[in-house]
């Protein structure tokens, strides 16, 4: 069973950070690009950032030098750091994980960035 769960998020003041994880389990994780996406209330879901197999990263012009992307394959999590958090980074927060025509989701997690 297909399972992606995410932890980290909170709430958390303007200029703050937060550490969300994602941990995978019941598909080969290390062959599969992961990604966090986030959705705002009546807003689309957007992608945040995303890492491929090897490595590579790409971001959302709106998180780029504030989020960090980074995988660890022998624990089969993913996680994003946060830095600098604005009030328009306050979303619910979900993981995915893609390869050719199959797409996995994650519950989400809360992230409301206040003061």
């Amino acid at each position: 069973q297909v399972q992606l769960v995410e932890s980290g998020g909170g709430l958390v003041q303007p200029g703050g950070s937060l550490r969300l994880s994602c941990a995978a389990s019941g598909f080969n994780f290390r062959i599969y690009v992961m990604g966090w996406y986030r959705q705002a209330p009546g807003k689309q879901r957007e992608l945040v950032a995303r890492i491929s197999l090897s490595g590579i990263t790409n971001y959302a012009d709106s998180v780029k030098g504030r989020f960090a992307i980074s995988r660890d394959n022998a624990k089969n999590t993913v996680y994003l750091q946060m830095n600098s958090l604005k009030a328009d980074d306050t979303a619910v927060y979900y993981c995915n994980a893609a390869r050719d025509l199959r797409d996995f989701w994650g519950q989400g997690t809360q992230v409301t960035v206040s003061s």
